[in-house]
């Protein structure tokens, strides 16, 4: 039995999903620019999975939406497995500018990445929404299988590769040789094929063998927005590229300067896959749906507690650490993503600190080594200096590592984690829905683009333009517009939302 999220959304105009979902993927994916990989993109997933539901969800139980965002967060980070860069430069570096067929191959290669990376987002979040009961166990062998779908499709799709030989696969979208004649050959190994065929298994396993319509549809919502924004915004960067001209006249010529094209690409893909994913939930609004709010628990919370220390101890190494055995273990989205997704569905404390601290947790350190570490020659986690005989010598920490560490790393996990704990134990008492989705839109938006901001060196629009300033500008109208949409949704909704209480099976 499933509870309707739906008779409160009439009111909800398909402009409000697209605009604000744009704004919140925009930010969100121009912010991980920064940050990079497969926790950066958690970003993304967490700011428009939370403006989503704070839009469609307005009847939803608390636990539901907050599972359902945490699946969605996790899930945004599984393409940061593949490698995009030489796809990019397919389509602008200097020794292809003005080979169309290299412009369209790389254009396709973005299609296929960006739709495979935002297919997974979007299956994982319908199947938080869509009113079917996910398991742990179930949860477990399904990525089982996903990691076999993955090693047979890099085997069938992203293989050989021989540089020596300049062997490559037949679809191979990275560094080529028929555009760049160079002898310095270093093709990057791709992993889209292997991703490709985990997405399918995630796709057909939810959507046919479960029934799950919405996880299937959002799932192809999804593929859609990663297939358009990628190769939409790169094309921005292209034009760029291939038309100098254009910007050496009139305003362009004193704003080019102080531009990052780059940047600008990945805004721009994120607002689109954002609107994307918005015009998808809004027109399949009607299958939003959530099994009763059950406080039965399938996992033990000792083993969920012990299962978070360690993932995020192999998180810090891979992040942060060079150490092979980690590396080889955790390094790939997918593997990444088996502790989280198991222990959210079936776990009370785990959606909200996936959410919150999780999500967190790197952004974090790398703001503080980023400002305060590499300023100072120092590398997390030795940042305390040492004496020849291996002693820690305290007298000589400089007090602005200790002052940075607390302001970039400490006091945001320190307030994300006390938020987590908060959040969980209100959901016990049966508060709203909005009692956690309108703080916590808050939140995480000021959060991430608060320590974005500093790692933009503050790039005020009133001081000296940087490259960072045209950046900064479009993420601060974006910051403004979901505040504005959390202040004004909460007041405007507030007397239709109802107290959904927890029951029992």
């Amino acid at each position: 039995m499933t509870e309707s999220a739906t008779p409160d959304t009439k009111a909800i105009a398909v402009w409000q999903p697209m605009l604000f979902a744009a704004m919140a993927g925009g930010m969100a994916w121009g912010i991980r620019g920064q940050y990079g990989h497969e926790t950066g993109a958690m970003i993304a997933g967490l700011l428009v999975t939370l403006t989503l539901t704070f839009l469609l969800c307005p009847r939803a139980p608390t636990f539901g939406v907050v599972r359902a965002v945490a699946m969605g967060t996790v899930a945004m980070g599984f393409g940061g497995t593949m490698t995009y860069g030489q796809t990019v430069g397919l389509t602008h570096n200097a020794e292809t500018v003005g080979h169309v067929d290299a412009l369209a191959w790389g254009m396709l290669g973005l299609a296929i990445k960006g739709g495979i990376w935002i297919g997974f987002a979007g299956a994982f979040f319908g199947m938080g929404l869509g009113g079917k009961r996910y398991r742990s166990r179930e949860i477990l062998a399904l990525f089982l299988a996903m990691l076999g779908a993955y090693f047979i499709g890099t085997r069938l799709l992203n293989y050989p590769i021989d540089a020596e030989a300049r062997e490559l696969p037949l679809l191979y979208f990275s560094e080529h040789i028929w555009w760049e004649a160079t002898d310095q050959f270093d093709p990057r190994r791709e992993a889209w094929g292997g991703l490709l065929l985990a997405l399918a298994v995630v796709i057909t396993y939810a959507g046919h063998w479960r029934g799950d319509t919405l996880a299937r549809n959002l799932g192809f919502w999804g593929i859609l927005g990663g297939a358009i924004g990628f190769p939409l915004g790169q094309s921005l960067q292209a034009f760029h590229a291939w038309n100098p001209e254009v910007f050496q006249t009139g305003i362009w010529e004193r704003i080019d300067p102080h531009m990052n094209w780059w940047n600008m690409m990945e805004t721009t893909f994120g607002a689109t896959m954002g609107a994307t994913l918005g015009l998808g939930l809004w027109l399949n609004r009607k299958r939003i749906a959530f099994a009763p709010d059950e406080p039965a628990r399938t996992l033990n919370p000792i083993v969920g507690f012990a299962l978070l220390a360690l993932h995020l101890t192999l998180v810090f190494f891979v992040e942060f650490r060079e150490n092979r055995s980690v590396d080889a273990l955790y390094d790939l989205g997918l593997v990444m993503g088996i502790i989280p997704m198991v222990c959210i569905v079936g776990g009370r404390w785990w959606p909200y600190f996936a959410i919150l601290p999780v999500t967190l947790m790197p952004i974090a350190g790398k703001t503080f080594r980023e400002l305060i570490l590499r300023n100072q020659g120092l590398e997390l986690p030795y940042f305390v200096p040492h004496q020849q005989d291996g002693t820690v010598s305290l007298e000589n920490v400089d007090p602005a590592v200790v002052m940075g560490a607390t302001i970039y790393f400490g006091l945001p996990l320190l307030i994300a984690t006390a938020a987590a704990i908060w959040f969980a134990t209100q959901a016990v008492k049966g508060e709203s829905r909005r009692q956690f989705t309108f703080p916590a839109v808050l939140l995480a938006s000021w959060m991430y683009f608060t320590l974005n901001y500093a790692f933009f060196h503050f790039p005020w629009p009133w001081e000296e333009w940087t490259s960072r300033t045209p950046n900064g500008i479009i993420f601060t109208v974006c910051v403004l517009g979901l505040t504005a949409m959390a202040i004004t949704g909460r007041f405007m909704n507030e007397s239709h939302t109802s107290t959904v209480p927890p029951q029992t099976e």
